[in-house]
């Protein structure tokens, strides 16, 4: 009762499925977002772009999450010791202490700098 065929992947889905760059769109979203709310000072302008950030910054959470736990294996955190505080701090930087919890517009340029240094890692693993 042994399968014919064994198989074996790094991915639970087949490459192309996984991309940093979902995180990095709704990032640049959250700091377009801390930008104008900065430059208006209209409260309905502001609580709209507020309710808006806040969604954006889950959507980054998400899409952060599902590479840290369904692209990345063992094998990857083992080679490159820095991902798990990598994506630690770069789901903070999105969440209730970070762009969500804020309009500063630094807070959303030090996530896409996180989100930027996962995607270096993210796309070496590709070539591997």
């Amino acid at each position: 009762m042994r399968p014919r065929t064994v198989v074996s992947a790094h991915c639970d889905l087949p490459c192309g499925v996984y991309d940093p760059a979902q995180a990095r769109i709704e990032a640049e979203s959250l700091l377009a977002i801390a930008k104008k709310y900065q430059d208006n000072e209209d409260p309905e302008f502001r609580t709209r772009a507020l309710i808006i950030k806040e969604q954006r910054a889950e959507l980054v959470k998400h899409h952060l999450w599902v590479l840290w736990t369904d692209y990345f294996k063992a094998p990857h955190f083992e080679k490159y010791p820095q991902l798990h505080g990598l994506f630690n701090e770069a789901t903070k930087l999105a969440g209730a202490g970070g762009a969500k919890g804020s309009a500063d517009p630094e807070v959303a340029e030090k996530l896409l700098a996180r989100i930027e240094e996962i995607a270096t890692i993210f796309w070496e693993t590709k070539q591997a």
